[in-house]
């Protein structure tokens, strides 16, 4: 059985409850113990945090990285921005001697050394490299083959390739061959690669939704029968403003957001009733009648 140290992040731990409690259950699924950290601190915030104070940035990381040391296991995460926050703290503290010195001297405040002995591992990562699609094919007793389904990436996702090293960072398709290893057809449509304007929303309200209804507006153009993402930023975009687009560009949009966990969880079985799919602001309802 696979071990590792569960790094949940902020934002899905303390919003999104039902998208870790998926995501959970997957993995219980798949053989993976998951150890929780109680101790583990923000990741932190791969753009924000890093653009005020670098040097605050990639010690919070390494001191997180050190509490998985700790216990002797690598980490998983769930989000693509705490993937990219850990991993690049892994990375160039593996590669500059000076820059680990100096992160270990503000460590040695609080009692800590990075060593760099815990590898950083992404959730979609470890589905699709080291189960795969075929094996998850094979896990899938409740088929998506009734739905049309759109992927989003997200920004963070793959990039910056030298770092994360995953996927094809302007064309990835790990996650649509896993939609598709679930008995669903993923969906091509335009902008798919773009930003969903998460970045931006808090200084740019209207460039922000203006980015969202360009890509609601292929994804259904396409007829997508839901959007699945891999990013808690890009599920607060596409689930929580759709009705905001709406008022604002008198449109009607109803398409259902689930995070990739969530669309195992249910092509694997699991009851729908513990996967808290009632507290999604666009109601998914008809999409499970859909699947069943």
């Amino acid at each position: 059985m696979s071990k590792y140290a569960l790094f949940v992040g902020c934002v899905i731990a303390n919003r999104f409850p039902y998208i870790e409690s998926a995501a959970r259950k997957v993995f219980e699924k798949m053989g993976v113990e998951l150890v929780d950290v109680p101790e583990f601190a923000c990741c932190p915030d791969p753009v924000g945090i890093q653009n005020v104070k670098q040097s605050t940035w990639i010690a919070t990381a390494a001191y997180n990285l050190c509490l998985a040391e700790e216990k002797g296991l690598d980490v998983l995460t769930f989000c693509n921005g705490c993937f990219e926050s850990l991993k690049t703290a892994y990375v160039e503290l593996g590669h500059d001697k000076k820059k680990k010195d100096e992160v270990n001297q503000i460590l040695s405040k609080v009692g800590k050394e990075y060593k760099g002995t815990s590898k950083v591992k992404y959730f979609l990562d470890y589905i699709y490299n080291d189960v795969g699609p075929e094996k998850i094919a094979e896990m899938v007793v409740k088929p998506l083959d009734s739905l049309k389904i759109a992927t989003f990436y997200g920004c963070h996702y793959g990039r910056p390739h030298y770092i994360l090293e995953f996927d094809d960072p302007l064309r990835p398709t790990s996650m649509d061959k896993v939609v598709e290893a679930l008995g669903a057809q993923s969906v091509e449509y335009l902008k798919k690669y773009q930003c969903c304007g998460s970045a931006i929303s808090g200084v740019d309200e209207e460039g922000q939704l203006n980015l969202l209804e360009s890509k609601l507006k292929q994804i259904e153009r396409v007829g997508a029968d839901c959007l699945t993402v891999v990013c808690p930023a890009c599920y607060m975009q596409f689930d929580g403003n759709q009705r905001k687009i709406n008022t604002t560009f008198n449109t009607n949009y109803n398409i259902p957001v689930l995070y990739l966990a969530e669309l195992i969880a249910i092509a694997f079985g699991i009851d729908e009733n513990s996967l808290g799919l009632k507290f999604h602001t666009i109601k998914t309802k008809d999409l499970q009648a859909k699947i069943a």
